[in-house]
């Protein structure tokens, strides 16, 4: 009777450790899920960010060529503008002369 009581209080002790081992293995499959999804979420967050960056670089490309023409434009206005201003001078030179 000694030893069943002794297999019997081992079989409960062996009983509990499993079912420790049991709920540690669920826990540890939930917090393992819960993981997968917050994976996810920022993987998509990245795809998102990474497909904002190549919008926003296609935007700093179309500009900064934008920039480029308009700075032709102005030193084009500019050369314009002094042969202007020198015709400008040479007939005011030729109203004085005139006068």
């Amino acid at each position: 009777s000694i030893v069943s009581i002794y297999l019997f209080v081992k079989m409960y002790y062996f009983k509990s450790i499993t079912n420790k081992e049991i709920r540690g293995n669920d826990l540890m499959k939930v917090t393992l899920k819960e993981a997968e999804i917050l994976i996810r979420k920022y993987q998509i967050q990245l795809q998102r960010a990474l497909g904002n960056v190549d919008i926003l670089s296609d935007e700093l490309t179309r500009l900064k060529n934008e920039l480029k023409t308009i700075k032709q434009r102005n030193s084009q206005h500019r050369s314009e503008r002094e042969r202007l201003n020198s015709k400008i001078q040479a007939l005011e030179s030729r109203i004085d002369a005139l006068l």
